[in-house]
């Protein structure tokens, strides 16, 4: 028998001689695993796996909360934080877990390892329903995880060290919802370079982010073609803020101004008060229009922090403004951006988002069909969905959003963008910072460089083209 086993084996092909020999050492390694879940190494659980009856638990990483040994004096503070806000909520920060997000994870999976139940997962669901926050997890994002008698206590999203969002189980039923978001301190850093073969590559190379490469892109997309109007030699510069908490870099940055020709003329653009203007005080945007649809419709439910939910009866915040209206009617998108969500969520339904800038963003709730894409552009006034009873409604409406910084506003009353230019007060304002501005860029501009530039702008400057973003 052991014979004919062997002959059977040589008979396969090699790669499945080498997965056979993997499984049969894999197997051997789970039948000589301790039956005992409680062992631990040196005071913490064994970091590959748990033998738990009859089935395998692969424990979340503990994160540094959990050791009994204090963290030095120079490490970074975000530890003693969590420790500190955990014991404040009165929980056990022996039980917290931490987890990394990785590419292909997901909330269901995640609930899986942990042997949470998914009733538990839904109730979460139910309390992002005002934040939808849980629909922007993507890799690099920590959880933070309090599980107790295999049941969740808490879950906190850390998306940087300066914003997090917390769901903690309350005494009666479901989840709380909390927000975070520390405003840190922003360190300016001014880059300049010179074109050499496209300004995506090259103004990475002197240190700024994709991210920003893309945003300065976008903002300047009405003032250049970067196929045609950038030339080899031009010079640009760009001022940038990055934001710090305790001391660590949150991956936060703004576009505070650029300078750099186009087509032989200079063109420059500059931050205030999360817009962008040129240096005559014009919005590089439209104006934002009050509704997102054309017509007369009756609110249904306004914009309140704390709305009775007319489905679940609890009191949950009402983050935007209800307009009731039959499924299919047009909706068009509030100002120009580019759409960075369209998803279907099981309580709000099918719903997309628009960024407008760094400091505006729209949302748009229960819609029965999406007309655009996640990345697209989309212009004021565009149609971009049909409106919908999808989610968890009493009937057809639409859920409209406002955010300013991140925060939801009334997008009925707020003081919203309308005028194209910056007049008055805010004129003044403005012409003192563009002063800052312009004064950080010539300072940060080696003296040589500075004369190149004023010849290029005099000039209109020459050479070969560049290569197109």
């Amino acid at each position: 028998m052991v014979r004919r086993l062997i002959a059977f084996i040589k008979r396969l092909p090699r790669l499945y001689r080498a997965l056979l020999a993997v499984l049969s050492v894999s197997v051997l390694g789970l039948m000589l695993l301790p039956g005992n879940t409680d062992s631990v190494v040196d005071g913490q659980a064994d970091p590959v796996l748990m033998q738990d009856g009859s089935r395998i638990v692969i424990p979340l990483e503990l994160p540094a909360a959990v050791t009994s040994v204090a963290p030095d004096a120079d490490s970074l503070a975000e530890t003693g934080a969590v420790v500190s806000e955990v014991k404040s909520k009165g929980v056990d920060e022996s039980r917290m877990w931490q987890y990394e997000i990785q590419p292909g994870d997901t909330l269901t999976g995640i609930f899986e390892k942990l042997h949470l139940p998914m009733p538990d997962l839904y109730q979460v669901l139910e309390a992002d329903e005002s934040a939808l926050a849980l629909d922007d997890i993507k890799p690099g994002v920590k959880l933070l995880i309090d599980v107790d008698s295999e049941q969740l206590q808490m879950l906190q999203l850390r998306f940087s060290a300066a914003h997090k969002v917390t769901y903690t189980r309350k005494k009666d039923a479901g989840f709380e919802f909390s927000e975070t978001r520390l405003p840190g301190v922003w360190q300016e850093y001014a880059i300049t370079g010179e074109i050499g073969r496209s300004f995506s590559i090259d103004a990475e190379a002197q240190g700024l982010d994709s991210r920003d490469v893309y945003q300065i892109s976008r903002l300047l997309k009405e003032k250049i073609n970067f196929r045609r109007d950038i030339r080899k030699g031009d010079l640009f510069e760009v001022l940038i803020s990055r934001q710090y908490v305790e001391g660590e870099e949150t991956g936060e940055t703004k576009v505070e101004a650029v300078r750099m020709m186009a087509n032989r003329s200079p063109v420059s653009i500059f931050y205030y008060d999360g817009s962008y203007y040129d240096e005559k005080g014009r919005s590089l945007s439209k104006a934002f229009l009050r509704y997102p649809f054309n017509g007369n419709y009756r609110v249904s439910s306004p914009f309140n922090p704390n709305r009775h939910h007319p489905v679940t009866g609890l009191y949950r915040p009402h983050n935007g403004v209800d307009f009731a209206m039959r499924s299919g009617t047009p909706i068009v998108s509030a100002g120009d951006g580019v759409v960075t969500r369209v998803v279907n969520h099981k309580y709000a339904g099918l719903y997309v988002e628009v960024k407008h800038s760094e400091r505006y963003t729209t949302r748009y709730l229960h819609l029965s069909k999406a007309l655009v894409h996640k990345g697209q552009r989309v212009s004021r006034g565009q149609k971009i969905a049909l409106s919908g009873s999808s989610g968890r409604v009493t009937g057809p409406h639409l859920h409209y959003e406002f955010r300013i910084a991140g925060r939801p506003v009334n997008a009925v009353k707020a003081a919203i963008p309308i005028a194209k230019h910056l007049e008055g007060k805010d004129r003044k304002a403005f012409d003192s910072l563009l002063k800052q501005y312009l004064a950080r860029l010539d300072e940060a501009l080696p003296k040589s460089d500075a004369d190149n530039l004023v010849v290029s702008q005099r000039a209109g400057g020459s050479g070969e083209t560049a290569q197109s973003l």
